[in-house]
Order: C-alpha cells, then structure tokens, then sequence
C-alpha cells in the first residue's frame, strides 16, 4: 500500500503567532510628562512671532541663541593640533581633569587638597556625581540611609536619590510670603534633624528659586551642621556663572571645609563652561588621610565600574585645557563674568520695568536672587494666561530661566507679566 504524502507543517512567522498574545510590556505604565519637556514642546508648536521659552535650564546669548564659549572653542583647537587618540580613560577619569577641578572648588590653598586627602573622581556632569555620591553613601555612610533636601529642589535630586537607596526627606528653605529664604525654618529643621543626617546644599545659584544664603548665614549653618553631626553634600552645579565669581560662589563649600566638615562634593561644567551636551563632571569626598582616600578610591571605582565603565574623554579634555592654561584660564573667567553679567543685567531691566508699569506687589526678590533660575511669585493661573494670551511659556509654578531673556524680549515680557497680575491679559 502505497504511502500518502502529506505536506511538511510550516512554522509561522513569529509576528504571526504572536500576533494574539499579550506583549510582555503590556502591564508598563505610561510615565507623567516631564514638565520642563512639555513647555518646550508647547513653545515649538506656537507659530506667533513673539513667544518667549523660559523653560529651558540652558544660557542664551543676547539674541535667545545657544553659546559656545571662545575659550571651549580655543581649546578644541588647541587639541586637534595634538592629534589625540579615542583611548578609554580610566575608571575615575581624566586626571589632568580631577585635579583641575578640584582645585577649582576646594581653592588651590585647601589643606585637604594640599595634604592629598581629597578622593575626587569624573562624572558623567552634576546628574552622574549626584548618583556616585548617593551611591557611595548608601553603601558605606554608616549614620544614617537618610539624605534631606531643601523645598524646593531641583526637580531630578529625589529620583536620583531614591534610586541610590537613600530616603529622601525635606527641610524647609523657600519662604513663598517674602519669595526668599526661609532662614529660621530652615535652621529649626536642620536643628532638629536626628544627629549625622545627610543634607543635600546648594553651593550657589540654588535651583529652582534663585535664592542663596549670605556668608554669615551659611557660617551659622555651618555651625548647626557641625553641632549636630550632619554630613554635608555639596551641589555645586553653577559656580563662576551665579555671581561672576569663582571664589565668591565657592564660598560655603571652603567655608564648610575650613571649619573641618567631611564634605562630599558635585560639580558640573555644564553651565559655567557651556559644555551641556559633553556631560562633564567630577564627584569628591574629604577623606582623613592620604591611606583613607586611597582606600574611598577604590571603592569609588567599583560603584563606577558597573554604572558605566568609565566616563566620556573630550568634555574633560576641553574642561582640563582651560583649567591648565593661564591664557585660557583667563579668558574663560571673563566670558563667564559677561555670562553672570548679563543675566544679573536681566533681573535689574524686570525689576525696574514691573515697578514702572505700577505691578502690583514688591518685585525685589528678582534682583535678590541669583543664578540662572527665578521665582517669580507668579501663580499657576498667570502663567497660564502667560502662556495661552501672551505665547510666554515657563514651569507652572512661575518659575523661569532668566537666560531666556533679552534686549529684544525682556519688555514684551514684563508688560505681559504687568497685564497677567492685573488680570488684564
């Protein structure tokens, strides 16, 4: 008897079988928006002449254009005459870059720095020395898994700590009746924070509020911190570009470290150097001794490993560059005065032009606050009819980048602002 043929079972291609199922991603939840995000997007999709982003944490030159320093520029230069090779650096970064920018913070008479007891490694900007440092501590801070913050802070600092393992708590520090600084409650907080707390502290140019203490105010918060055992983690992200000056806004860390606080430190290039998009940064700790930094060394390099290898190589060679060459140097310092300069500058045309326009409310605290950042005391119901009347788009909760304003904008805003608080928009 004859056997029958049958025709051999084809597999189905797999978007075929697995046309019915459930995708494993199913379940994932939709993230809210970031709101920073959806002020740009608003902004792209407006079509009037006249709309004005203040959204946007970037420094804009005098016509609402991005800026790249002559010195970044110089430098660069500089670099392709050397012909460099695409290497890996090592794990904690360019040293030529470490060392530069921590004598740019701790001051080049710092006696930690001097004595070889600073452990200081490159990041991946402000965003990836705040998640090393968060890191670090989680792992090897032994008081506390407890890291506060000021209200507000800048908006990235609680994932960033929480995914490092930390409980994120608060102390207060905006005072929304004056738009300025809550000096007392801030001084009751940390006073009563249980002893060896983590507390996170803007060096300068506090984001988002633009409010900074005084130099006696940050003595007697050093005094506070050191009376109750608190560990101090420094976010410097702006130093040079707040006030013009790099040793005026690198007051509280070398105060805090004069005084014999243990800090723990972030910066970023970012601003100051206009180098955003090269992400550099660098993360220290003030360790007791030259075998004790070694050994917060090594340590810093297996929390490192695993995150990302190593950090990116032409950012810190650009940043190195300037920091190592007196002429450089120079010229880096001026341009970032002219940036501070120019913002500084900004505050003073607002100010002026809301009082002169009868705004109703004192508008001082403009002119107080410093950095990029300001809080304009505006209410979410004003800067909605900012941004759908007037085509001026920020945060909802007023504030805005003072980057984003100019010779050929800051008018039109500052009647806009004088109409929405009237209610005459």
């Amino acid at each position: 008897m004859q056997a029958i043929a049958r025709p051999l079972a084809r597999a189905a291609p797999k978007h075929v079988r697995y046309a019915g199922s459930l995708s494993v991603w199913s379940a994932v939840p939709a993230g809210p928006p970031d709101p920073i995000l959806g002020v740009t997007e608003a902004f792209k999709a407006d079509k009037d002449p006249r709309k004005i982003n203040l959204g946007v944490g970037a420094y804009r030159d005098e016509n609402g254009k991005p800026y790249v320093l002559n010195a970044v520029k110089k430098a660069e230069e500089l670099l392709a005459l050397q012909n460099p090779d695409k290497e890996y650096l090592p794990i904690t970064g360019l040293p030529e870059f470490t060392q530069a920018a921590a004598k740019l913070a701790y001051g080049a008479d710092s006696a930690p720095l001097n004595s070889n007891t600073v452990a200081v490694t490159q990041s991946i900007s402000g965003t990836g020395a705040l998640r090393i440092g968060g890191a670090f501590l989680g792992r090897f801070y032994p008081h506390s898994k407890t890291i506060y913050l000021p209200t507000p802070s800048w908006g990235n600092h609680t994932p960033v700590f929480r995914d490092s393992g930390l409980e994120v708590k608060q102390y207060r520090y905006f005072d929304k009746k004056t738009v300025g600084l809550d000096f007392e409650g801030l001084k009751d907080d940390l006073k009563n924070m249980p002893e060896k707390s983590i507390v996170l502290l803007h060096a300068c140019a506090h984001n988002p509020t633009g409010v900074d203490p005084t130099p006696e105010q940050w003595k007697e918060i050093s005094d506070i911190v050191k009376e109750k055992q608190l560990f101090p983690f420094f976010d410097m992200a702006y130093q040079g570009f707040a006030s013009g000056s790099t040793s005026h806004d690198a007051f509280a860390v070398r105060h805090f470290v004069a005084e014999g606080h243990q800090v723990a430190l972030s910066q970023s290039f970012a601003k100051n150097m206009g180098l955003y998009g090269e992400r550099v940064g660098a993360f220290s700790l003030v360790t007791a001794d030259p075998e004790e930094r070694a050994r917060v060394d090594s340590q810093l390099k297996i929390v490192i490993r695993p995150m990302y290898s190593n950090p990116p190589l032409h950012g810190a060679r650009i940043a190195a560059t300037i920091l190592r060459n007196e002429e450089l140097y120079g010229l880096w310092e001026s341009e970032v005065k002219h940036m501070a300069g120019r913002i500084i500058d900004m505050r003073h045309r607002l100010h002026d032009n809301l009082v002169n326009l009868n705004t109703p409310g004192d508008w001082k605290h403009i002119t107080r606050q410093i950095g990029m950042f300001s809080f304009t005391g505006l209410t979410q119901p004003q800067t909605k009819a900012l941004a759908d009347k007037a085509h001026i788009y920020m945060t909802a909760d007023g504030r805005i980048s003072m980057a984003g304003l100019n010779g050929n904008n800051i008018d039109y805003f500052s009647e806009s602002v004088s109409k929405a608080v009237k209610g005459d928009l």
